[in-house]
């Protein structure tokens, strides 16, 4: 018996490996969600928000390095998977997404949900098509996962309501070719950037997520060149941890001094596995040599001296056979006074971090001082609830965060030891999008810890997916900053010199909505209960909400503050006390 269009599509991706579809049912795909429903191995997680379901596909598929999949149904649920596939797009990682379109008769007519899927998606997608026959199957399917596969991106297959359950003439198995080569530089690019090294007296390596699965190479090469090693956030995975004597943490806003001066007094710099975007935070009038799998990569963010286009991996294998002992003119073993000396400053700035984090910190008597400035409310300090949940959490955690200001606790005091995990929106910086992706890491391994780091705006954007949580018994912990802003927007507008305006939030008692929805809720407002209550969200079977009540004027000081962010910061809040009490956003 020949074989209907949904049918092709769902065995394929069986075959594939796909454990898991997230999407909302309708129309257009029911012949789809009862092929998965008649699918043994293969389950269908219906959520509340389609863009839900695009971010944990896009979880799924970083975590796994395989496909994810979403579904949106005709028209708006098509367009509600927009925004989480962008994440993935941004991620660079394989999701294909299907959605559904109206009768194939109806298509141009402005019939009622009618969007055009090929161009909506156009920006997104390294691949879209809408199918017009049965018979353009298997070959359709089997080049759209290609290209999300071998491109490590979004493919949109659109497929119109009354193609679904038609049949093929000719029927034959989906044939996927995935393997991909592995790539490096040519011998001279390669002979070329070693001696750029050789003769460089401080390199200071920026390393970024195209290392993963490069570790040990990687801290080869940082050994023999005694160099220190920035890291981009996503570099924390695999680079974090005592294994590691070279790391000065992150650069940026979520940075700190020590990784700034580290950049700044090299006379090298050796950018390893990433794009870092943020121009401003590279420093002037260095030899800079890059790595990337992508040629077009290569000086798009900074000049550079050497390019060399292949896998981090590889290439970086190639460079240590390259390599002298020493720089020239030396008599030994590289000086490794700029590795010490980046390497004391990093400790010490952990130090003044972790007096931060004491949940006592306020009692004492500076804390007095400081809380009588920026947290007369004695709420609860972000450090401290940050790094709580790190000292508790598991070694094999898998870690989300919101974009703002929970990702700047997180980098700051969660430390990606062991074989933790970390998940966020890190390209794109979209809100809504630590919970999602919760949801999709859970479903990967049921018995793994997650714990969600949400900001209260994120949360409550997409708060409905709280009920698929429930729904499927996902034992996520979600750890809820709620400062009753957009903490990041204030911070903006403060260190521009602007009062913060639009930026409170009238937040509901998030664990009582939890515990109205059937989750465990835990509020807490205390410092002294404060470890008490993260013990308990993670001992307690199924999913958990940590409602903690953080300070809403918790500065996050960037790793090379200016003068002008101080005087803007010291304006805004001058603006701020003048404010007439009666105003709506006035505190």
């Amino acid at each position: 018996m020949a074989r209907t269009v949904a049918r092709v599509i769902v065995d394929a991706l069986s075959e594939l490996g796909v454990r898991q579809v997230f999407g909302v049912v309708g129309d257009a795909l029911n012949p789809l969600t009862d092929a998965v429903r008649t699918t043994e191995g293969l389950e269908w997680v219906g959520c509340r928000h389609e863009e839900a379901a695009a971010f944990a596909a896009s979880a799924q598929s970083q975590l796994s390095g395989t496909l994810g999949v979403c579904m949106g149904t005709v028209g708006p649920g098509s367009v509600h998977l927009l925004n989480g596939l962008y994440d993935a797009a941004k991620s660079h990682t394989p999701v294909l997404a299907i959605a559904g379109q109206v009768p194939l008769a109806e298509l141009g007519t402005d019939y009622f949900q009618e969007v055009d899927n090929d161009a909506l998606f156009s920006d997104v997608a390294v691949f879209r098509a809408t199918i017009t026959s049965a018979d353009q199957m298997p070959q359709m399917l089997e080049t759209a996962v290609r290209h999300a596969l071998g491109r490590k991106g979004v493919a949109v297959l659109t497929v119109p309501g009354d193609l679904g359950e038609r049949e093929l003439s000719t029927d034959r198995p989906a044939r996927f070719a995935l393997d991909a080569p592995l790539s490096r530089p040519e011998e001279p690019a390669v002979r070329r950037a070693a001696e750029l090294l050789d003769r460089s007296e401080r390199v200071t390596l920026l390393v970024g997520r195209g290392a993963h699965g490069a570790g040990e190479d990687v801290l080869a090469l940082a050994d023999r060149l005694a160099a220190p090693m920035v890291l981009t956030l996503k570099a924390k995975e695999g680079f974090e941890g005592d294994a590691n004597p070279f790391q000065v943490g992150q650069t940026g806003l979520i940075g700190n001094p020590a990784a700034a001066s580290a950049l700044q007094e090299a006379d090298t710099l050796l950018l390893l596995g990433t794009d870092f975007p943020y121009r401003d935070w590279y420093p002037e009038g260095k030899t800079v040599i890059q790595v990337d799998t992508e040629a077009a990569h290569i000086g798009r963010r900074v000049p550079v001296e050497a390019g060399l286009v292949g896998d981090t991996g590889a290439t970086v294998r190639d460079l240590l056979t390259h390599l002298t002992a020493a720089p020239a003119g030396s008599d030994g073993a590289r000086d490794r006074t700029h590795l010490d000396k980046a390497r004391e400053r990093f400790e010490q700035w952990r130090a003044g971090q972790a007096r931060l984090a004491d949940p006592a910190h306020d009692k004492g008597l500076l804390g007095r001082v400081r809380s009588s400035l920026d947290n007369r409310s004695h709420d609860i300090r972000p450090e401290a609830l940050a790094a709580t949940v790190d000292r508790l959490a598991a070694d094999d955690a898998v870690f989300t965060s919101d974009t703002g200001m929970a990702t700047v606790w997180l980098s700051r005091f969660v430390e990606m030891r062991g074989e933790r995990r970390l998940i966020g929106s890190y390209n794109l910086g979209s809100m809504a999008n630590a919970m999602p992706q919760a949801l999709g890491a859970q479903c990967l391994d049921r018995e793994r810890q997650v714990v969600a780091f949400c900001g209260d705006g994120g949360l409550s954007m997409l708060l409905g997916d709280l009920m698929t949580l429930k729904t499927q018994r996902l034992p996520v912990k979600l750890v809820v900053f709620d400062n009753r802003r957009l903490g990041m927007v204030k911070l903006e507008q403060e260190q521009a010199g602007l009062p913060e305006f639009g930026t409170v939030l009238d937040n509901p008692d998030f664990a009582a909505v939890a515990t109205a929805m059937g989750i465990t809720g835990i509020r807490v407002t205390d410092p002294g209960d404060l470890e008490k209550a993260v013990r308990r969200a993670f001992d307690t079977p199924g999913p958990v909400l940590l409602d903690v009540l953080t300070n809403p004027d918790e500065i996050a000081v960037p790793a090379k503050p200016t003068v002008e962010q101080g005087w803007g910061f010291a304006v805004a809040k001058v603006k701020e006390i003048v404010r007439s009490h009666g105003d709506d956003d006035a505190h």
